[in-house]
């Protein structure tokens, strides 16, 4: 059997995502002009996605459509809220598929270097290193390292401000009879994490917050816990695309962090 390359997307994982794409009329100025075919076109996006080619190296030859072709699609379907869309699908079959385990969650970030000097409020120099450019991409994670959510930031913003963003973005998943889920029972995170107010905050919604304090030594058991999240941003950054910030537009650079984490959700799933 031929193994599929990380591009290349399944029937089944198209029956899915087909229905969610914008449905476009026949253009009326150019009567016998076909538009490119979505699938193509979405298997050249991922091509970008996990070779980190530029746009307009795409090769012909594999039949993705043209490089703007395939940027102007992408951009699109990150404007009609596709990526979302898919995530939530993915995700209650996965539950449907006891995948999830919501007895609780981790969340972390990771900062990723900006290329070409970027003028924009998500890429900015990282807390680490003044002088160095960059964003962040901060995951939400379920107990066996599923993501659950995922999110884009300037690389000097703290991680605990995007802790509630994270935890209140999540809506009800389905995939069972009965109610829905809503939030995890305990969330874990490391000392960067360490606010009292946010630990308020996470008991008044119901969360009991399992994080590291600062200034204590090691030796709580987090770290046998939380080592789930550092293995979903493993998985999000195995395409080059994201490893390295290349694009200025945030909701592109965002377009690309979206569509990982619904491959990665797709690839947890034994049917695609």
């Amino acid at each position: 059997m031929t193994r599929r390359k990380p591009w290349e997307i399944s029937d089944e994982l198209w029956a899915v995502i087909e229905p969610l794409l914008p449905k476009h009329e026949r253009r009326f100025r150019h009567p016998g002009r076909k538009r490119i075919d979505d699938r193509k076109t979405l298997q050249g996006v991922l091509f970008v996605l996990y070779t980190g080619i530029q746009w307009e190296y795409l090769p012909q030859e594999l039949g993705f459509g043209s490089g703007p072709t395939c940027w102007r699609r992408l951009a699109e379907w990150q404007e009609a809220g596709v990526w979302e869309e898919l995530q939530r699908v993915l995700l209650d079959r996965l539950r449907a598929a006891d995948r999830l385990d919501f007895s609780r969650v981790t969340v972390d970030a990771s900062h990723v270097q900006a290329k070409r000097g970027r003028n924009s409020p998500k890429v900015g120099p990282s807390p680490v290193d003044r002088a160095r450019p960059g964003s962040k991409h901060h995951v939400l994670t379920e107990a066996h390292g599923i993501p659950l959510r995922v999110s884009l930031t300037g690389g000097h913003r703290n991680d605990v401000t995007q802790l509630l963003p994270l935890i209140d973005s999540l809506g009800p998943v389905r995939g069972k009879r009965g109610r829905p889920r809503r939030k995890p029972r305990a969330l874990y995170a490391d000392r960067g994490y360490d606010h009292d107010v946010y630990r308020r905050r996470l008991r008044e919604r119901g969360i009991t917050p399992k994080i590291a304090r600062r200034g204590e030594p090691h030796g709580s058991g987090l770290g046998r816990v939380r080592w789930v999240a550092e293995s979903a941003i493993a998985w999000l950054h195995g395409p080059r695309r994201l490893r390295t910030r290349w694009e200025t537009r945030d909701d592109m650079h965002d377009a690309f962090l979206q569509l990982a984490h619904c491959m990665t959700l797709a690839r947890k799933h034994p049917a695609f």
